[in-house]
């Protein structure tokens, strides 16, 4: 009788495992750094990389943050992934420019698309991602 009770146990164990497994999302963060928009292949490059996961996992958490030479990545009147940004916006993707790279371009919101949104300090953007257990990515290479 005790071995059937511990049989049992195990079996009631080994259902809730893999019941749990099972309920568990595939859920990953991901956030890209993006400093490289000068090359229309590296502009193209993340785009593909964005897509491509985006399908994989639809249900995961995508984050660009884009600074230094990455502006024109966003920049209504240079880049040539305008529309793929948009499409990716849709799919919930977000892509953070750093006002402290605004500032020292001295480009204005306005001069962006309206896709983007904002964060004080790019590279403290990442930082504090990755001490949130995001997945670091240096996106377009």
């Amino acid at each position: 009788m005790k071995n059937l009770t511990i049989l049992f146990v195990l079996v009631l164990s080994m259902i809730s495992i893999v019941s749990m497994a099972q309920k568990k999302p595939n859920k990953h963060k991901i956030i890209f750094q993006f400093t490289n928009a000068a090359d229309t292949l590296q502009q193209k490059a993340i785009i593909n990389q964005l897509t491509n996961l985006t399908t994989h996992w639809p249900k995961s958490k995508y984050e660009v943050v884009i600074h230094s030479m990455g502006l024109p990545f966003v920049m209504s009147g240079k880049s040539k992934q305008i529309q793929a940004i948009k499409a990716l916006r849709a799919k919930g993707v977000r892509f953070l420019v750093c006002e402290n790279t605004l500032k020292g371009q001295k480009v204005t919101k306005e001069q962006l698309i309206s896709e983007v949104e904002y964060v004080p300090v790019g590279i403290a953007e990442i930082v504090e991602k990755q001490e949130q257990g995001w997945t670091y990515i240096k996106g377009g290479f």
